[in-house]
């Protein structure tokens, strides 16, 4: 372990203990010198005071020579860490600006035909920078050989000025459209806006926005045109590897009941359709008929697998589908199914209490100007999660984030300033949120939360994402979770009663939903589970899952079931022909390789 991990405390007691609200694995190093100053940082290992942020502070750990002394007293363990951390910025930065350049790269003004007629039409769309507008005749740089090497830099220099200023007004007319039309900040960040920007650039001056008629009809079908091209990609890789099709019920503000159908493969999801149905019944047939007329658009043959939630009109339509496509799987949503776990041990006597003292005490934080304004001057203006009302998990992120300003919210309630809020002292809700925030009881149960809930919001996060496929992983990662959670329980659990009920609750809403034929086949499947643990090859509910999984994905190919059952799964199993090869083999080292997309 880490000097840092393992001595927190080692810092002199007259320095701030605080850090900023990020998850960057720098900030185990150091702590924040003046909380006004979110840049000037001192290492918890050495006296050095860092003053360009933590990222300078993870050189210096990490013992990078050249812009930062390195630390004295940093292990073998912290400089790795620090290392890693320092690698893993830069590739996402180079990742991102990658990103930025197949973007702009992707725009295209020419019109070839013009182009042939008209040479000049070269300048347009060109990478070569060129000045623009009527500044150009004392912009453009003189013949260099008419001029001396210090003419020539004080060229430089002013059309640098100048350029920077024609910038900064650019920005100024992008806020101003921001600002007067209301819209979000956020807005300019995607790839259509840079694009844009890039294109009204190399068509120069003169540039005209459309008019609305183009927008409702040309513009509109030309860009409508565009997206079945980019779905075309999305068909191939249907007939190639395979799709679900996923199908979801909604009310709209005008209390419209929507049916929606979407359908996923490895490089995405697409929308398929929507369905008004307010007027009809939900029943299993409805959906049955539904799901089956989109099979019938995307293909039978590359369709894998059916997805909905755990609703028991959706397990009638299950039953239909089984008659007509016997060969076709039919899956539990997993995010609904992980929500359901969370929400059952939240309803649990010990988890429930401390999540209403919760719920309780940011309610009234919020409900009061007075004690909303204390409260974001002791978390230097951080604000407490609250609680969602459609998804479990939002509770755990509210627990976490209260867990994260323990000690400011403790050393507000104890504060002159709050005790002269008059509805803190009179009110008994006042009086219930003082005894919340200084009862050890309190923060032990949220501690404890914490431990239960993480590994199940961490699969969440997983299989509500768009990182990976997650179907090989969801499996084994919901094992892990039981053990992860029975060792966060077993200290505060003498008895065992309370990690017995607690997995209890996760393998009862995992029966029949996410230990389905498919999950077991997927586990199985994936190298960094059975090529780490190869005893999963004879796990008997494993293998019968697999069993299951070959026979309906092969239903009524008996040749092929022989094959993939005595052929194919031994040579992934022993590891020979293409298992053999390294590509094959990462898959058992890393984490984030994923086995769907080797296929």
């Amino acid at each position: 372990m880490s000097s840092a991990a393992s001595n927190p405390s080692s810092a002199s007691v007259n320095e701030h203990p605080l850090k900023r609200n990020s998850d960057d694995v720098g900030w185990e190093y150091g702590i924040l010198v003046d909380p006004n100053d979110l840049n000037v940082i001192k290492c918890k290992l050495c006296p050095q005071i860092v003053r360009a942020g933590i990222y300078r502070l993870k050189l210096h750990i990490a013992g990078k020579k050249g812009q930062v002394r390195s630390c004295p007293n940093a292990t073998k363990e912290d400089k790795e860490k620090c290392l890693k951390a320092i690698e893993d910025s830069r590739k996402v930065k180079r990742a991102r600006l990658e990103k930025q350049k197949e973007v702009v790269d992707d725009v295209c003004i020419d019109v070839l035909s013009d182009h042939e007629d008209n040479p000049e039409l070269d300048e347009i769309g060109s990478s070569i920078p060129r000045a623009v507008g009527p500044m150009d005749n004392f912009t453009t740089p003189l013949d260099s050989s008419s001029m001396g090497s210090n003419k020539k830099l004080q060229q430089q220099k002013i059309s640098e000025h100048v350029m920077k200023e024609r910038l900064h007004k650019l920005k100024r007319y992008i806020a101003k459209w921001l600002y007067v039309r209301g819209l979000p900040f956020n807005s300019i960040n995607c790839e259509e806006f840079d694009q844009m920007l890039e294109a009204a650039g190399r068509f120069g001056p003169g540039a005209k926005k459309p008019y609305q008629h183009e927008l409702r009809e040309k513009l509109l079908h030309e860009q409508v045109e565009d997206t079945k091209k980019m779905l075309k990609v999305q068909e191939q890789e249907w007939a190639k590897t395979g799709c679900s099709i996923m199908t979801d019920a909604w009310t709209d503000q005008k209390r419209r009941s929507i049916m929606n159908l979407c359908v996923n493969c490895n490089i995405g999801t697409s929308f398929i359709e929507s369905r008004e149905a307010s007027s009809e019944s939900h029943t299993g047939e409805l959906i049955f008929e539904y799901v089956d007329t989109c099979i019938e658009k995307v293909g039978a043959d590359n369709v894998v697998q059916i997805v909905t939630d755990n609703a028991s009109n959706n397990m009638a339509a299950k039953d239909l589908m089984y008659i007509k496509r016997p060969n076709l799987f039919w899956s539990s949503c997993a995010t609904h199914t992980i929500n359901l776990m969370l929400e059952g041990i939240g309803k649990m006597k010990r988890f429930k209490n401390v999540l209403d003292q919760a719920k309780a005490l940011t309610i009234f934080i919020y409900a009061h100007h007075k004690t909303l304004s204390l409260m974001r001057k002791f978390t230097k203006k951080r604000d407490i999660i609250r609680p969602g009302v459609t998804r479990f998990a939002s509770a755990f992120l509210t627990l976490q984030s209260l867990y994260e300003k323990k000690d400011q919210l403790r050393m507000m309630s104890q504060s002159e300033e709050w005790e002269k809020i008059s509805h803190v002292k009179k009110s008994a809700k006042g009086i219930q949120a003082t005894g919340t925030l200084v009862k050890p009881s309190f923060w032990s149960g949220v501690s404890l939360c914490l431990r239960v809930f993480e590994p199940l919001v961490k699969i969440l996060r997983m299989v509500d994402g768009d990182i990976k496929p997650s179907m090989s992983f969801l499996y084994g990662d919901i094992l892990k979770a039981k053990e992860q959670i029975k060792v966060a329980v077993g200290t505060v659990d003498k008895t065992g009663n309370l990690c017995n009920n607690i997995i209890e609750i996760i393998e009862g809403k995992m029966k029949n939903r996410l230990d389905c034929p498919i999950h077991l086949a997927s586990y199985c499947l994936n190298p960094y589970y059975s090529y780490n643990d190869p005893s999963i090859f004879e796990a008997e509910e494993v293998m019968d899952g697999f069993i299951a999984a070959v026979e309906t994905f092969y239903h009524g190919d008996y040749e092929k079931q022989n094959q993939v059952l005595n052929d194919d799964l031994h040579k992934f199993k022993d590891q020979v022909g293409h298992f053999a090869k390294n590509v094959a083999k990462a898959g058992c080292k890393d984490y984030d390789f994923s086995p769907g997309m080797q296929a």
